[in-house]
């Protein structure tokens, strides 16, 4: 009987997580003085069964998915990628200068060009962090958490200075070419290819994990880089190519902000999807199905956030702490996991 309530613990424990976070939060909407099951009728039917809301959580789920992919294939191989939100940045940079200054060819080739060139940016950006810690030992937590401010940094300035369009009221580039831009899944709404974009990416990895030697070593170097060095696997290679491949797919959601949803790179564009993607990758266990309901779980909190502010009266606030009280108890689980075994 134990070992099945431990075989089943990767699944439930996300599940009781996001649920006890749940009760916790609606333990501080009352004590807003709002009733709890009211805000988050609010929430969760704004975000899941309006139709311009459910537009809305697709929009915000689409960035969520890509970076938190890139986090988990990170986590296989036994590296900490904090970088994503750095690598968003650099993505929506790469995106845009295709968007902004290759003009004459068709939207079938500049669409896939623009993304192409986000993901080289992103992976780029991940492949320095990547470099030092397989060839000079660096601690990867340290190298990706300074570059998130290094990209992001650079971002004002580039559209404050270089790259801002002339009389702007606030920094941001000139619109991208309409060729570039992704096209809208629903009509009336927000909701561009890029959730798209992150289904087949999610796809793929599944597909790479399970059929090809690459997943293979990647879950090698993650389980035991010694063991796997004897075997003939390059760790250093490995490294390099993971954090390349996790930077690429955070600046694919990078050039979904800007090719779907702003049209222009402006200044602080992503509002903190490289570190919700944090969270999400770590509750998802591993399990890309699950990465997948989480990703759009997160998106419909902060779709339907400020409904819940507007309607309810409960701050966008409350939101973020049920965010963060998931983690906590998926770290709580994780460490009596730990003892059980």
């Amino acid at each position: 009987m134990k070992s099945r309530v431990v075989q089943w613990l990767p699944v439930l424990s996300p599940v009781m997580a996001i649920a006890v976070a749940m009760l916790v939060g609606a333990g501080l909407i009352a004590i807003a003085g709002v009733n709890p099951i009211k805000a988050y009728a609010v929430l969760f039917s704004e975000a899941l069964t309006d139709y311009y809301g459910f537009g809305n959580t697709l929009t915000k789920t689409a960035p969520l998915l890509l970076t938190s992919l890139g986090v988990l294939i990170a986590l296989k191989a036994g590296q900490f990628n904090i970088g994503g939100e750095g690598q968003i940045y650099m993505g929506g940079l790469g995106s845009a200068l295709v968007g902004l200054y290759i003009h004459g060819l068709p939207s079938f080739i500049l669409v896939p060009l623009a993304l192409f060139s986000g993901f080289l940016f992103g992976g780029l950006w991940g492949l320095i962090p990547g470099y030092l810690k397989a060839v000079r030992g660096v601690n990867e937590v340290i190298t990706t958490l300074m570059l998130n401010y290094i990209a992001q940094n650079l971002i004002s300035y580039l559209v404050s200075h270089p790259m801002m369009e002339a009389n702007a009221p606030s920094p941001f580039s000139p619109p991208i070419n309409v060729a570039a831009q992704l096209p809208i899944l629903l009509p009336q709404t927000q909701t561009h290819a890029g959730i798209l974009v992150g289904l087949l990416a999610t796809v793929l990895i599944w597909f790479g994990f399970a059929y090809t030697p690459f997943g293979y070593q990647i879950e090698a170097v993650g389980q035991n880089p010694i063991a796997a060095r004897y075997a003939g696997i390059s760790v250093s290679r490995t490294v390099m190519a993971v954090m390349t491949l996790a930077g690429g797919l955070a600046g694919l959601a990078g050039a979904g902000e800007v090719l779907g949803l702003k049209y222009r790179l402006f200044e602080n564009f992503s509002p903190g999807y490289g570190f919700d993607a944090i969270a999400i990758a770590i509750l998802c266990r591993g399990n890309l199905a699950g990465i997948v309901l989480i990703s759009l779980f997160f998106g419909a909190l902060r779709s339907g956030a400020n409904v819940m502010q507007r309607s309810a009266g409960v701050p966008v606030t409350v939101v973020y702490a049920i965010q963060g009280l998931t983690v906590l108890f998926i770290a709580i689980s994780l460490t009596l996991e730990r003892k059980e075994e």
